[in-house]
């Protein structure tokens, strides 16, 4: 555990410039403090004593505002920044060195049984109030917009922006964690930029045809 603690410190340092020292992170990111209670409340999941390892989860949600049910999988360097409203349930299954923001949600639909919530590959960022429902994969290298709801699969080195969520970026492999979640493509925004450029091009037509008319 001291091990993962380290491994959770580090990815603080990488992706966070306002860390200063160790001793700041350890005391005052909350990422770090939940994943302390997640770590043990798992290790007692795992072993049975299931109520035990709820109220533990449950103490680092008072703490942190950080919900994590202790039967989800987490791998290293898994860092949320600032963290209150962040959600993620129980056969949530997380790779290496994944970004989460605030408002996060990875839920489930309420229609599934079984496996009910995501599984997210390594050098995933899912940005500011994303939510990610359902028992399918984000692959590895994606990067999840801000305000996104992803309701279906997404391939490795993708970008989903919008409600619902779609692809409107796919990249060669990343190297790292690309923390950007914010200066992504928008489709909706492109087209409606064309739709006023033809309605301007239109309307300049029409009001020299109407010139014209006037002159004759």
């Amino acid at each position: 555990m001291f091990d993962q603690l380290r491994r959770d410190i580090d990815a603080v340092f990488e992706r966070d410039p306002a860390a200063k020292t160790r001793a700041e992170v350890l005391l005052c990111y909350p990422s770090v403090r939940v994943m302390m209670y997640y770590r043990l409340a798992h290790k007692l999941y795992l072993k049975g004593h299931t109520t035990l390892a709820r109220w533990i989860s449950q103490r680092g949600r008072h703490v942190t505002g950080i919900e994590i049910h202790p039967g989800a999988t987490i791998g290293e360097g898994f860092f949320i920044d600032h963290g209150n409203g962040v959600v993620i349930g129980e056969t949530t299954i997380i790779g290496n060195n994944m970004t989460l923001y605030q408002g996060v949600t990875l839920g489930g639909t309420g229609k599934d049984v079984g496996k009910r919530h995501p599984t997210i590959g390594n050098n995933v960022t899912v940005g500011a109030g994303a939510k990610v429902l359902g028992p399918f994969t984000v692959g590895d290298n994606s990067k999840i917009g801000a305000g996104a709801i992803v309701l279906k699969e997404v391939p490795p080195n993708c970008t989903v922006v919008g409600n619902p969520g779609r692809i409107v970026k796919k990249e060669m492999v990343r190297q790292g964690v690309d923390l950007d979640h914010i200066h992504l493509p928008d489709p909706v925004k492109a087209h409606i930029d064309a739709l006023e450029a033809q309605v301007a091009s239109l309307n300049e037509q029409i009001g020299r045809m109407n010139q014209e008319k006037k002159e004759e």
